[in-house]
């Protein structure tokens, strides 16, 4: 019997990270066959870029890991709902299942807005497990947002 093991908390310390360097707190691990082959947290002010989201930094490191675009013995780790961008990368890169914790009612991609996964264009739709350690998720942007305010 396999036991399920959280990666959560490695992508909570690429989120804190994140915050550190003054990202919007946001942490990503990509998981093969249970071993974190990437973790990335925000890097848009850091490299003025803005795709460079935890989500697309990690699929990218694990595809250059695998040597391919796709990587669909893959999980991916993250802390918030992926944006509309990041959940349309993940279907192209064919993960295979998503965890995340916080849900992000203004920016989502997967249960907020164009809802990716179940739109008709979409060819691959990964597992979703939401709500992992949903309140530490939530609480480490919050404290980022009010210190900002």
């Amino acid at each position: 019997m396999t036991q399920f093991t959280s990666f959560m908390d490695a992508a909570l310390a690429e989120a804190e990270a994140a915050s550190a360097r003054g990202e919007v707190p946001v942490g990503a691990v990509i998981t093969h066959h249970g071993e974190i082959i990437a973790r990335a947290g925000n890097r848009t002010r850091e490299l003025h870029d803005p795709t460079a989201h935890a989500e697309i930094l990690a699929i990218r490191a694990a595809c250059q890991t695998l040597r391919s675009e796709r990587l669909p013995d893959c999980d991916l780790w993250v802390t918030l709902e992926p944006c509309p961008a990041c959940a349309t990368t993940i279907s192209a890169a064919r993960i295979k299942r998503l965890y995340f914790g916080a849900s992000d009612p203004k920016s989502g991609g997967i249960n907020q807005g164009p809802r990716i996964f179940t739109h008709p264009q979409c060819h691959h739709a990964p597992e979703v497990y939401q709500g992992l350690q949903e309140p530490q998720c939530a609480a480490l942007l919050r404290r980022f947002f009010a210190a900002k305010r």
